[in-house]
């Protein structure tokens, strides 16, 4: 049902910058400052196979890569090249069967589960292909979650969640309902949610598949303006190679490996 039109006008990059939350803190945890210079995300030799024997499958065989602040990455590539498997493993939401991932210096899998879900918490944002909104809580509530499981009181988080919503143009729709958004709508609320905690990147895989190309289009230039205003690096999993383009970097999935797109 993406055909509804949308009730607000395209937000701008100025005032994404004008409601620009400030920072949240309360990652509990020095190591979200990182060590000077490192990437924010990066892995080495990354590996993945699932199964076992002859029929094991490598997805991943060896993928070397870092995600520096500010940066605005597109991977592209067939479905099933492991492209999502990719950005699970930087996300430290699947174990990977060989290498390492770092944020910000530090090894995740030298992390205790607790430290390494407050570190995620802290540092990453994700956008998945459907919007994964609660429906029985308004967009503001949906974009406040974060801060809710991080115990940001209801006052504090309820204003960050205003502020960002108003960034990507949806201050009047803060107390709909999801099921009261276009599709457009709701996918800009799940990319307010994954900003609202100010983090150093956002994982986004996918997060047009479910728009016609002008929604999309409009979605891409939104993350464009919001990378260059906030600062914050994306790293964007998509088929289309027409909104790849507004990537400053394109890479492609192949074999299990990355290659630099020309």
């Amino acid at each position: 049902m993406n055909q509804k039109p949308t009730s607000t006008a395209r937000p701008t990059a100025q005032n994404a910058a004008d409601h620009a939350p400030a920072a949240v803190h309360g990652a509990g945890d020095a190591r979200a400052d990182g060590a000077p210079g490192a990437p924010v995300v990066s892995c080495r030799g990354l590996r993945k196979t699932f199964g076992d024997g002859p029929v094991a499958v490598d997805v991943l065989t060896g993928v070397d890569f870092d995600v520096a602040p500010g940066d605005r990455i597109a991977i592209v590539g067939a479905s099933g090249s492991g492209k999502s498997t990719l950005l699970h493993l930087l996300g430290g939401l699947d174990q990977p069967s060989g290498g390492s991932v770092r944020w910000l210096g530090n090894e995740v899998s030298g992390l205790a589960e607790g430290e390494r879900g407050r570190l995620r918490n802290a540092l990453l944002g994700f956008v998945y292909q459907f919007h994964h909104l609660l429906p029985e809580f308004s967009a503001l509530e949906n974009v406040a979650m974060p801060l809710r499981i991080r115990r940001v009181p209801v006052a504090q988080a309820m204003q960050a969640a205003r502020e960002i919503l108003a960034s990507v143009g949806l201050a009047a729709r803060a107390e709909h309902l999801p099921g009261q958004l276009s599709g457009g709508e709701r996918q800009r609320v799940a990319l307010a949610r994954a900003l609202v905690t100010r983090p150093r990147c956002v994982l986004a895989d996918e997060p047009t598949g479910n728009l016609d190309r002008a929604t999309a289009r409009q979605m891409f230039e939104l993350i464009d303006e919001l990378n260059r205003v906030l600062g914050i690096a994306f790293v964007i999993v998509t088929h289309d190679m027409e909104l790849a383009a507004h990537a400053s970097r394109v890479l492609a999935m192949r074999d299990g490996e990355l290659v630099e797109q020309c």
